[in-house]
């Protein structure tokens, strides 16, 4: 019989908070194609990442790593780590449930050979993207499949798709959320990860759509399947109905831009002081685009976010955490799970 697992990928983390580490880091992270996708020529590429921004950005990175670093290391890692054993402890001892980074360390690579040494021939691939994104859902499964191709060639691997509004999603999500929405608050600002324009464009296959049909995000169209904007919209707009949020109270920014291209806005930070300056003094922010808080959700957002909304005039600031290991989210990877077990899809 098919020995089964479920691998779970996330970003991942340095190794520790020195800067040789750090920058180790950023060289896998920002070296990915899918991630920084120019200049077209690999000499200009080298030069840009090596010699420009690594060097430059690895200090600062280290020390923002040394704000959010615990006597157990990465919170991203650890959490990472409790959601495999909460979901392999759900799924049983039949279905071992395996755990790598896309950059760092556990590797894909290593983790795929462990599996293979296990005797594993059937893989659920769950990337911990609830959207698509070419530089995060779509990079961590082509890896996943050109690594496989290397160390475990007749491994066969299912790959769980988005699910940005998956009911069972939106639930966990509302579930972790709502003792704070029960809380007096003023107004709810979704902050997802952004990305650069480009990749909108990119990720649209008909050329025709995004951003060139008025309000692209909410008219249906085959092309949404790879369409991050409209996919976080979709999120935004069940979490809202689900919560009763009116379209007063609530809206959506995009936080983690790199300078030199346009990215998708509004930006969280130039958000947190407009509200604040609007006379909003009770904020609520969540960031569904991270299954498990990192840097960017408790440095970024928690840390620096907190600090612009309250210096702007805020009173009351709250990040409403991430899924991380809450029961409701392990209740929906192991739903997902037994759904591939027993149908052979996902």
């Amino acid at each position: 019989m098919p020995k089964s697992a479920v691998l779970l990928v996330n970003l991942g983390s340095p190794d520790s908070t020195s800067v040789p580490d750090v920058q180790r880091y950023l060289e896998e992270f920002l070296g990915d194609e899918r991630v920084i996708d120019k200049p077209a020529s690999s000499f200009l590429r080298s030069l840009l990442l090596n010699r420009i921004i690594i060097p430059r950005r690895a200090p600062k990175s280290a020390h923002a790593y040394e704000q959010i670093w615990t006597t157990e290391g990465s919170p991203l890692i650890t959490i990472s780590r409790s959601v495999q054993r909460k979901l392999s402890s759900a799924l049983g001892p039949d279905t071992p449930v395996y755990l790598a980074m896309r950059y760092g360390n556990p590797s894909i690579a290593s983790v795929l050979a462990q599996m293979s040494a296990d005797g594993i021939s059937e893989v659920l691939l769950f990337p911990q993207y609830p959207h698509y994104a070419m530089s995060s859902w779509e990079t961590v499964v082509v890896k996943v499949y050109e690594d496989a191709a290397r160390h475990a060639p007749s491994m066969r691997i299912t790959s769980a798709q988005p699910f940005f509004q998956d009911a069972d999603y939106i639930e966990a999500l509302h579930t972790v959320a709502a003792p704070y929405l029960a809380e007096p608050h003023d107004y709810v600002l979704f902050s997802y990860h952004g990305i650069p324009v480009r990749h909108l464009r990119k990720a649209d296959s008909s050329r025709a759509h995004c951003l060139v049909v008025n309000d692209c995000c909410s008219t249906p169209a085959p092309v949404q399947s790879t369409c991050y904007r409209a996919q976080v919209c979709a999120t935004t707009r069940a979490l809202a109905a689900r919560a009763g949020l009116t379209p007063d109270r609530h809206s959506v920014s995009f936080q983690s831009r790199l300078v030199g291209e346009p990215w998708l806005s509004p930006f969280t930070d130039h958000e947190l002081e407009r509200l604040a300056k609007a006379g909003i003094k009770r904020l609520l922010i969540l960031c569904p685009a991270f299954v498990a808080d990192c840097l960017e959700t408790i440095e970024e957002i928690s840390g620096e976010g907190k600090e612009t909304f309250l210096e702007a005039g805020g009173v009351s600031f709250t990040q409403i955490p991430c899924l991380n290991d809450h029961p409701a989210y392990i209740d929906f990877l192991a739903k997902r799970s037994h759904q591939w077990l027993t149908s052979g899809r996902v």
